[in-house]
């Protein structure tokens, strides 16, 4: 048997965020504040602006937020690129990204990092895997049910966790769910 680089855009991501997080480490905690975390202001003519919009996904808080999200990206990723595509999957989860990033920085003074939007985009995308045409599966109701109706009750207690992009990440994968399964 060999080992196959199965799911091209999940394992690059999650190699890409692991170094991510032991360069961080090993230069003191400051590289993931300093470029993988959207701050709360966005400065058009500074250029870390731009980056941290795209790459503040590849921030996490510490090993067991990483943890947490990349458990859910393995599981449901690979399954995803599979049906959508490496380049597709890459797309969604990079429009993902922006989007709750801008969002972010409108609504809320936030700082903001880790790939937990892409993860809930992919939670809600999942449950369109096996769909008919012109039918809703149960499986994406009861799912969004679940997760998101969770993500709002928990959106009114004060923590660090941004249910916010979890809910923006939900939309964007129905959105996806239901644009490439016409």
């Amino acid at each position: 048997m060999k080992i196959t680089y199965n799911a091209p855009f999940v394992l690059t991501l999650t190699f890409l965020t692991v170094f991510v997080m032991l360069f961080d480490q090993f230069s003191g905690e400051t590289i993931i504040h300093s470029y993988f975390t959207l701050h709360p202001y966005f400065d058009p003519y500074d250029p870390l602006s731009y980056e941290r919009l795209m790459f503040y996904a590849l921030g996490h808080a510490g090993w067991a937020h990483l943890l947490s999200n990349f458990t859910y990206i393995l599981l449901i990723g690979p399954i995803l690129e599979e049906k959508y595509g490496t380049r597709n999957l890459f797309v969604m989860s990079l429009i993902t990204v922006i989007a709750t990033g801008l969002l972010n920085l409108l609504l809320f003074p936030n700082f903001l990092l880790g790939a937990s939007g892409i993860v809930f985009m992919m939670i809600l995308l999942v449950s369109f895997t096996n769909v008919k045409k012109g039918y809703i599966p149960l499986t994406f109701i009861l799912i969004l049910v679940m997760f998101l109706g969770t993500e709002v009750l928990e959106a009114f207690q004060e923590n660090n966790i941004s249910e916010f992009s979890h809910i923006v990440g939900g939309i964007f994968g129905s959105i996806f769910g239901f644009a490439k399964n016409k």
